[in-house]
Parts: structure tokens; sequence; C-alpha cells
């Protein structure tokens, strides 16, 4: 669903696309799955497939070592 959601990126406007896939549906939903999920390779699995859904060019004029506000909790997992 999340990579649905992300492959209107160009097509629906930046902030509506960040607030329903980011926001939405990553932040309440997926996460809690994902925080559920006991460490290991079933993990990092699942966590490689919401990186890879994730648009490059919203990365591009980050600072080194930043990311977007709305993956915070998504990068607080990833670092866990």
């Amino acid at each position: 669903l999340l990579s649905n959601i992300l492959c209107w990126d160009g097509i629906v406007q930046e902030d509506t696309l960040r607030d329903l896939g980011l926001s939405k549906l990553l932040n309440r939903y997926l996460l809690l799955n994902l925080l559920n999920t006991p460490p290991g390779p079933d993990n990092v699995q699942k966590c490689n497939k919401v990186v890879a859904c994730l648009p490059e060019r919203w990365f591009q004029d980050l600072k080194s070592g930043s990311t977007l506000p709305e993956l915070q909790n998504f990068c607080q997992h990833l670092l866990q």
C-alpha cells in the first residue's frame, strides 16, 4: 500500500503525499507492525521494503545525518 501511494510522487502535491503516506500510513499503522515484529532478518526485510518506496528526491536537500520530520519514529526504530 505504501508503495502504491508513493508512486503518485510528482503527480499529487508533495505535502499531501507525505501526509498520507508517511504521517498517516507509515507512522500510524506500518510502524506499529514493525515495532511488534521480533528483531531479526524478517524485520530488516520489512524495513528495507519501506525504505525502497521512499522517493530519493525527498532527501536531496537534507543535511547529512538528518531526515524528514515524518520519518523520525521510523529512524529511531532502525537505530534500535
